[in-house]
């Protein structure tokens, strides 16, 4: 079973996604057409809602997310605040 990370009242994965998207001059489409190349079954909706921080990514996802936009999880997660 593929390990998800949950986005619970922080939307930070999927706000600086957004902007690593909009950074890489790419539409949604073309992130998900690159996904797919990799084997990723995603759709835009699907895409759209790791955006939008109601979807539960999965560490493949994420780590494909980290080579399309040229990165690293520091980026990605960058922002986010953790309950102990």
């Amino acid at each position: 079973m593929e390990q998800k990370l949950r986005q619970i009242n922080d939307i930070s994965i999927g706000n600086n996604l957004r902007n690593l998207r909009n950074a890489a001059n790419l539409t949604q489409e073309q992130v998900v057409a690159q996904l797919q190349l990799r084997n990723l079954p995603t759709t835009r909706s699907i895409y759209s809602q790791i955006e939008a921080g109601t979807y539960n990514i999965k560490i493949s996802e994420l780590i494909a997310l980290t080579e399309i936009f040229h990165t690293d999880f520091n980026t990605i997660f960058d922002g986010l605040s953790y309950d102990k």
